[in-house]
């Protein structure tokens, strides 16, 4: 790199030549510049809708039209798009495997034919308007808001040309991307918002007959019941969870003044004061059976049961079934809730516990400095990434990508760093743990992880793509790519809707999630959770999350390997 004293500058210059040299000069600089600028940019809302993260590309491609040579380097977009995918996969992986279970199979299989039929559209559009194959690998990406997709073309391309990857080369997946990106957002909102007017959608009678998923509310009540039992009949905690689809926890139990925790055992009599922890519809239920409720709150009294929030960090509980720890036999303890992420969730005995998940406790006050020993409650170490597995991980990652797949006709397919971290990201997070060595992350590292990478990865593309973007958008076909972006996007919101919702009858809470998997993007999902008001979007993303990346990063190198 030729450093700053290495091109002297006249001073009496223009001030933007100044700049673009100083930029020019010192990558690192150019870098943070387009990051500090693009990540607030992107949390600007218009109406409901944000660009989100993808504003540092577009910033990237501002900087990078200003001056051909004006461009990062290409390991800091390689290196962007690892850690991001990895992430991605590590995260995304325990829900892709629990949503099979439930119709998943089926609504995968609609996602990967909805997708091949928009890779067929962007075939035709490339026969009828006469685009290269790189600019309709890149409005398939942009039009399906998916940035690893565009990252995979991008790394197929410099594994498939001898002597290295031309410029223009380069910039013609980036500028078909950058036109189509906006409209991918935008024009499924607008099907969304659409769809459930024309229909109208009542989401909150799809979450009641949805309930039994658990994700129709993250408020978590805490009530206390008086049990009613005039004829003198007892009835154990455990029938009670055999008879009946509560899906509640039982805590405290107050017999005679005296205090317990409550267990499987429990026989409740009348008079007895319960607690009960759940969504104000299911306790509502337990209440309405059990007797009546009471003003009187059980957590109040913490002379012989206390309660404390922990965060899991010990290495030893993390990724472990929570009913393996035996905590109410071992220290007289129970946990009550589990708060991941943003989300509180009322654990059973088959909750794998995270790095970072953060547990509410209740336990013998005399035992409870031994349960947060247990379960580590180092707020420093849920910081801390574990080099080992981390490394680890993506090296299985990076060789998997390496190894060639043969196409028909003689050409080689490769998942490169895009498709081999991720694919390799899924299946380590379906293991959890292999002996001592523990593959998941803490979602705060996580999540910093995810962001991090795809900053590097955007200002690395875009400022690389700004000079050949500009002058295709001003060019008198820059207004085609733009509408044919359009077609892929609004024929893509368009079969989802109609198959999903009129043919298979997939809730509209559900589905609309699944949109924002099929564009494997953040902002149309927080737009659907806000049209719905409850946790289900999250679900139908979950489901097709993976599915949709994998299928969009192979469809689009696809269009490269067989489109001239």
């Amino acid at each position: 790199m030729v450093s700053w004293e290495q091109r002297p500058y006249d001073w009496n210059g223009s001030g933007m030549s100044f700049i673009i040299d100083l930029l020019r000069a010192n990558p690192l600089l150019l870098l943070f510049l387009v990051a500090a600028i693009g990540y607030p940019l992107g949390r600007l809302r218009i109406g409901k809708s944000s660009l989100g993260i993808a504003a540092v590309l577009f910033v990237g491609l501002f900087f990078g039209a200003l001056d051909p040579d004006l461009k990062l380097p290409d390991i800091v977009y390689q290196l962007g798009l690892v850690l991001f995918v990895y992430a991605i996969g590590l995260s995304s992986g325990p829900g892709f495997f629990r949503a099979l279970q439930h119709k998943g199979l089926r609504d995968n299989l609609m996602i990967l034919l909805v997708l091949l039929g928009a890779g067929m559209i962007a075939v035709g559009l490339h026969d009828l308007l006469g685009l290269s194959n790189v600019q309709t690998a890149g409005l398939y990406a942009g039009a399906l808001t998916n940035t690893p997709a565009l990252a995979g073309v991008l790394e197929y391309l410099s594994l498939n040309t001898p002597g290295g990857l031309p410029e223009e080369m380069l910039a013609g997946p980036v500028v078909g991307y950058s036109i189509a990106y906006p409209i991918g957002v935008l024009g499924m909102l607008a099907a969304i918002a659409l769809a459930q007017r024309l229909w109208k959608i009542d989401y909150q009678e799809e979450a009641k007959s949805l309930r039994y998923l658990g994700a129709t509310s993250s408020r978590l009540v805490n009530h206390t019941i008086r049990v009613l039992r005039p004829n003198g009949e007892r009835e154990r905690i455990r029938d009670l969870g055999r008879n009946h689809a509560w899906h509640v926890i039982f805590v405290r139990v107050k017999h005679a003044g005296e205090m317990t925790l409550v267990s499987e055992s429990t026989e409740l009599s009348d008079g007895d004061l319960i607690s009960a922890i759940g969504s104000p519809e299911d306790v509502a239920q337990v209440t309405a059976y059990l007797g009546e409720a009471t003003d009187e709150p059980l957590e109040l009294d913490r002379s012989k049961l206390d309660y404390r929030r922990v965060f899991v960090s010990n290495p030893q509980i993390a990724a472990r079934r929570l009913g393996d720890l035996d905590l109410p036999h071992r220290y007289g303890a129970l946990v009550t809730r589990v708060r991941r992420g943003d989300i509180d969730f009322l654990p059973t005995a088959n909750t794998v516990l995270e790095p970072g998940d953060r547990v509410r406790v209740v336990a013998l006050r005399e035992k409870m400095d031994a349960v947060s020993e247990l379960f580590g409650d180092s707020y420093r170490h849920l910081s801390e990434i574990d080099i080992l597995t981390f490394s680890l991980g993506l090296v299985l990652g990076l060789l998997i990508g390496m190894l060639p797949v043969p196409l028909p006709g003689g050409g080689i397919f490769r998942l490169g760093i895009a498709g081999g971290p991720l694919i390799v990201a899924l299946l380590l997070s379906r293991l959890e743990r292999t002996g001592p060595l523990i593959w998941s992350l803490p979602y705060s590292a996580n999540l910093t992880l995810r962001q991090i990478g795809m900053v590097l990865f955007l200002a690395g593309i875009g400022t690389r793509a700004g000079y050949a973007f500009v002058s295709t958008l001003l060019s008198s076909g820059g207004i085609l790519l733009l509408l044919a972006g359009m077609v892929i996007t609004l024929t893509t919101a368009l079969l989802l809707l109609v198959i999903g919702f009129m043919v298979l009858k997939i809730p509209m809470s559900l589905l609309i999630g699944m949109i924002a998997g099929v564009q494997t993007n953040p902002a149309i999902l927080s737009f659907a959770t806000e049209q719905t008001e409850n946790e289900l979007p999250n679900i139908g993303y979950a489901t097709v999350y993976p599915v949709a990346m994998i299928t969009k990063i192979v469809v689009a190198q696809m269009l490269v390997a067989f489109l001239w």
